[in-house]
């Protein structure tokens, strides 16, 4: 069954989890534009989120798995199907395609975001939308291909830990900083020197254009790049990433806080809590510093000077 161009063809089907990889990959050979693997009970009481990490070991799978895939309209998707079912010796499965027209993919993603009101005074607004408070201050967010746009809680905990607790004239490195959101927010909140880092060029390229939009002096660079990070500590570092790459970065972290100075951490579950904690604790003195939605937590410690030779 084809569908009229012009728009585009969602295939859906469950598979085995074990199996939907592969009929992933099968898929794509045969002409999908793209395919995308969920839990079948996403937005039902029966959901089962997953959260799989950088450098963690386990591979986490629901039991079975939606399998949905994308093609033009005038593509044959049931052919396709059938195709990449031969491919793994499988009959094609039972399935549903829905049609949907082509539409502004940008215009629809910018209606998912408006501003957002942090703090007292502090809000984050879309580079496409007019402040709500002028005279307030406001962060003017493009993200780009860079994860930042204040919308998820755990970047909603680092901002609220910087309008409520940043200490004036503070240093501060953001490590991992994507779209460059809390950079941005901690200088316009008093940070005297800001840093951002991020493994992904496309995220340096949004946070510098981020920067300019905002007037502030922020500098964004990769984690191996020489200049600020070849030396030197910082009054405050702040990263929101997650909870097992925060484990393995706990040495380069320690290394970039002055003695005295603070750590927030965030993109941490409350059951993930300890785990990094102690991780931390043979050089801060670490705490709790707020419960956020969806069972998301920030951490704060203050870095304990070295013990006396």
């Amino acid at each position: 069954m084809a569908f009229a161009a012009p728009g585009y063809t969602a295939l859906r089907f469950d598979a085995d989890a074990a199996a939907a990889d592969a009929w992933s990959d099968a898929l794509l050979d045969a002409g999908a534009l793209s395919v995308e693997i969920a839990d079948p009970q996403a937005g039902t009481e029966a959901e089962q989120p997953l959260y799989g990490e950088p450098g963690a070991a386990t591979n986490l799978r629901w039991p079975v798995a939606r399998v949905t895939a994308l093609f033009r309209a005038d593509a044959d998707a049931a052919r396709a199907l059938a195709a990449a079912g031969a491919v793994l010796g499988q009959a094609s499965p039972a399935h549903e395609m829905v049609a949907f027209a082509e539409q502004d993919w940008v215009r629809a993603t910018q209606a998912q975001f408006a501003p957002l009101h942090i703090h007292d005074r502090l809000w984050i607004v879309p580079s496409w939308c007019s402040p709500p408070d002028p005279s307030a201050i406001n962060v003017t967010l493009d993200p780009g291909l860079a994860f930042g746009t204040g919308s998820h809680p755990t970047t909603r905990l680092c901002l609220e830990w910087l309008a409520r607790e940043l200490p004036p004239a503070a240093t501060v490195l953001d490590y991992g900083c994507g779209s460059g959101i809390l950079a941005i927010a901690a200088s316009k909140l008093g940070a005297r020197d800001v840093t951002g880092v991020d493994v992904d060029p496309r995220a340096i390229d949004a946070a510098r254009a981020n920067a300019a939009t905002n007037r502030v002096a922020a500098s964004f660079t990769l984690p191996d790049a020489q200049g600020a990070l070849a030396a030197g500590t910082f009054d405050v570092v702040i990263a929101n990433i997650l909870a097992n790459p925060l484990i393995l970065l706990a040495p380069v972290l320690v290394a970039r806080t002055r003695a005295g100075g603070r750590i927030v951490l965030s993109g941490i579950l409350a059951a993930q809590q300890a785990e990094v904690a102690a991780a931390y604790e043979p050089w801060f003195i670490m705490n709790l510093w707020k419960s956020g939605e969806e069972g998301w937590i920030a951490l704060t410690g203050v870095r304990q000077a070295p013990p006396a030779a």
